[in-house]
């Protein structure tokens, strides 16, 4: 990269963060009905500024649910790779809202860090690239690849209408690899190329037992109470040392290969900084695997969420009639989600007596596992251009949260996806007072014009 280039990018950084800022304001909650305006409004918002950075054939498309948003510039010519980029203007609830230091939806700079919700999920990490193209366009009046971004708005609900774009729009969307940055790297100076996502399973179990709520005193030691039976049921769904113990569950996982643990050994991630970050008083899990491996290579069952009779203030002395919980699953590659929940249902049902029944319903269709082997060309130009601008090698990972399109675009578009986050570990993402590190944000807009130089071979 030229002084020009690098002169221009310090030059801009300003003006990058406070433009971040106004997208952020956007309270594009994609979960929340009441926030469909508020999407419309930060789809259209990064319209504008795509158009004002240099991209050609900004469109907003419309969908049965949130828009999608599309934008290229194909001036490199037939000779040089295209480049795909996908991200997501949606953001997750603020709840808790009361945790917060600063109002989620009034972006606040602190020292290195952005305070506000969709800061590093995903609007900050999507405005990298905008920002990439716009400093290639400032500097040089073009890029050095052909480049398209397709952005959503459903991401962190479900990704249902990018789902269905995809595979009707094949021509359109072809490109010989997609880049996306929606994960995260170790540290400031420790770049991560992350090659696997595990994939989701989600229900919701519902216990019950007599036709109403009933007296305690008349009732209780004669009805099974509907509480007690789910806390038994989900009880029964691991060992001590958190294994799953519904039959087949781990039938399709893959045990991972030597080679794979020693790369994996490598990410300088272990107890101590999961207690750390967690806050948790000690680590938990499959004591036979790492946490590096637990969190990104072993699948999991978690209860999300249990309710049940009386829990509002005060004191009510009943039987529920029914009891809740929500459980979801983080799948490994090969693990078929729908397969997966039909398993627990078998599971509850044969456990459940006979004073009571189980109901197990699922979530949306589940997502597979995304897994891109490490030796590939465009990760290996990831990896060149972490190197070159963090100044440090970057480590392998396995990441244990998911996207729920990658493993779409990998199958329907046949292209290799790349993973090239900027995240850090402690930026609270789904979390209150989410925050994005400046500094990432500016390495981040650096990295991803290397990886388009890099790409070109």
């Amino acid at each position: 990269m030229n002084e020009e280039t690098q002169a221009y990018l310090k030059s801009a950084q300003k003006q990058q963060v406070n433009e971040l800022i106004e997208w952020l304001r956007i309270p594009s909650i994609s979960t929340i009905p009441a926030h469909k305006p508020d999407l419309l409004d930060a789809a259209n918002w990064l319209i504008k500024n795509m158009e004002s950075s240099g991209l050609e054939n900004v469109e907003l498309i419309e969908t049965d649910g949130h828009p999608l948003v599309y934008a290229d510039w194909l001036h490199a010519g037939p000779d040089k790779p295209t480049v795909l980029v996908y991200g997501h203007y949606d953001v997750q609830p603020v709840d808790p809202l009361e945790l917060w230091e600063t109002p989620p939806f009034e972006p606040t700079v602190r020292g290195d860090d952005l305070f506000a919700r969709g800061a590093s999920d995903d609007k900050g990490q999507t405005f990298i690239h905008v920002k990439a193209v716009e400093a290639f366009m400032q500097t040089e009046g073009a890029l050095p690849v052909n480049i398209k971004f397709l952005v959503e708005g459903e991401e962190e609900s479900g990704g249902a209408e990018i789902a269905k774009y995809v595979p009707k729009n094949k021509e359109k969307l072809a490109a010989d690899v997609c880049l996306i940055s929606d994960t995260g790297i170790m540290s400031p100076t420790q770049p991560i190329i992350t090659y696997s996502l595990r994939g989701m399973w989600a229900g919701e179990i519902t216990v019950m037992g007599p036709t109403s709520d009933l007296h305690s005193g008349m009732f209780g030691g004669a009805i099974h109470n509907a509480n007690q039976a789910l806390a038994e049921l989900l009880a029964a769904l691991h060992d001590t040392d958190g294994r799953v113990m519904v039959p087949g569950f781990y039938d399709n996982v893959t045990e991972m290969t030597a080679d794979e643990r020693a790369v994996l050994a490598k990410v300088p991630y272990g107890d101590k900084e999961l207690l750390a970050i967690s806050g948790a008083p000690a680590a938990y899990g499959e004591p036979e695997y790492s946490v590096v491996e637990r969190i990104g290579a072993r699948p999991t069952l978690e209860i999300n969420g249990m309710w049940g009779g009386y829990i509002t203030e005060g004191f009510k002395t009943v039987i529920p009639s029914q009891a809740h919980a929500k459980v979801s699953c983080r799948l490994v590659p090969d693990q078929e989600p729908a397969r997966i929940g039909k398993l627990i249902d078998d599971y509850l049902q044969e456990l459940a007596p006979e004073t009571i029944t189980v109901k197990v319903e699922s979530r949306g269709a589940g997502a597979p596992a995304f897994l891109a082997p490490m030796d590939l060309p465009a990760i290996q130009a990831a990896a060149r251009a972490y190197g070159k601008v963090f100044g440090t090698e970057p480590v392998f990972k396995r990441e244990g949260g998911g996207i729920p399109i990658v493993g779409d675009i990998q199958r329907e578009l046949n292209m290799p996806v790349v993973l090239m986050g900027f995240g850090l570990p402690d930026d609270n993402l789904h979390a209150p007072n989410e925050k994005f590190h400046l500094p990432n944000f500016w390495r981040g807009i650096e990295t991803a014009m290397v990886f388009m130089e890099e790409i070109v071979g």
